[in-house]
């Protein structure tokens, strides 16, 4: 005797699905998603570019606003391009636009501005629906800053900060000034030597690099025990201070 089964059909609903190889073919006429994906995607990628670069900074002169443009940059590369689309009068009118605004600013580490176009590079490749492109682009970017981090290559010599001062030119001082700097100082190198008062006091300026377990504090406590010496400034490099 034959059983019978109840069988329960459900309808089938088309689920929306979002289609990366869609959004990469509509640089024309972008959509709302498309616009939005893209602006997330630079900010993602080029906060990737701004951590990569304050993990890997080995400068004097670290900048809070220079990492706030590395990732404010991408997004406004991304939002021009997408303004442009395929379009050469829009081109030309945003060149026009942009040629009211003049940049004035003074970018002295070569590797600040390669940090800048890589960002640029990220907004604009996401702004042209190239995904691909920026994400393996960036990603690239960034694995080679760490590697070049940890690497020697291009470094003959690392100095944690610069010392300036003045002292009274007479053997006694320099004789104090040459013991307190080598019991602290691993490295002391001078940079630049002037004369002061016609000679009676010489002002120096040295890249340092403690010894490890030497404090600064009690470095520059050391050097004002010398009598002749006056305006000590002991610059090191710190992530958290701007200058």
């Amino acid at each position: 005797m034959a059983k019978g089964f109840l069988v329960f059909t459900f309808p089938e609903r088309n689920y929306p699905m979002l289609d990366i190889s869609a959004l990469q073919t509509a640089s024309t006429n972008p959509t709302f998603i498309t616009i939005v994906f893209t602006v997330l995607l630079s900010f993602l990628l080029s906060t990737l570019i701004a951590v990569t670069y304050e993990r890997t900074f080995r400068g004097l002169s670290y900048s809070r606003n220079f990492v706030q443009a590395l990732v404010l940059s991408s997004i406004v590369a991304a939002t021009v391009m997408h303004a442009i689309g395929d379009s050469l009068a829009r081109g030309l009118g945003m060149l026009g636009a942009l040629a009211i605004i003049r940049f004035r600013i003074n970018i002295r580490d070569p590797r600040d501005i390669i940090f800048m176009f890589a960002a640029l590079a990220a907004g604009i490749a996401s702004g042209v629906c190239g995904y691909t492109i920026a994400i393996v682009g960036t990603l690239f970017f960034c694995f080679v800053a760490v590697i070049l981090y940890f690497s020697p290559f291009g470094q003959t010599s690392y100095f944690d900060g610069m010392l300036r001062f003045n002292i009274e030119n007479e053997p006694e001082s320099k004789r104090m000034l040459e013991k307190v700097s080598h019991e602290y100082c691993k490295v002391f190198a001078l940079i630049t030597l002037r004369d002061m008062a016609r000679g009676k006091r010489l002002d120096y300026a040295y890249h340092v690099k403690l010894r490890k377990g030497k404090s600064k504090s009690d470095f520059v406590e050391e050097l004002n025990k010398i009598k002749t010496i006056k305006g000590v400034s002991l610059l090191l490099q710190e992530t958290t201070v701007e200058l």
